[in-house]
């Protein structure tokens, strides 16, 4: 098999194994949980234009807001950079 394919299999084991509580050299990063109203004023921007600059959906966004749900995953990656590189984030995305 390819590098790729060994590569991808090393990983898969050390995912079951720390799924099962075994010591592995897998890095876990935890993310910070995120007060998205306060991002957003912050930032300086209405929920429409908070929504449109980052591919949010604004019922999505007032959702996090209201704390009916909360981002998970790639969402959650991005609000916290967003959190503490606003501008920088903004220029990555505007291209």
């Amino acid at each position: 098999m390819g590098k790729a394919f060994e590569s991808i299999k090393k990983g898969l084991t050390e995912a079951l194994a720390h799924s099962q509580g075994k010591k592995t050299k897998a890095k876990i990063y935890h993310l910070q949980p995120v007060d998205v109203q306060e991002i957003r004023h912050n930032v300086g921007m209405s929920q429409t234009e908070f929504a449109a600059a980052f591919g949010i959906s604004v019922a999505t966004l007032r959702h996090w807001e209201r704390g009916d749900r909360v981002p998970r995953g790639p969402a959650l990656a991005l609000l916290n950079l967003v959190a503490k590189e606003p501008k920088v984030v903004i220029k990555a995305l505007a291209g």
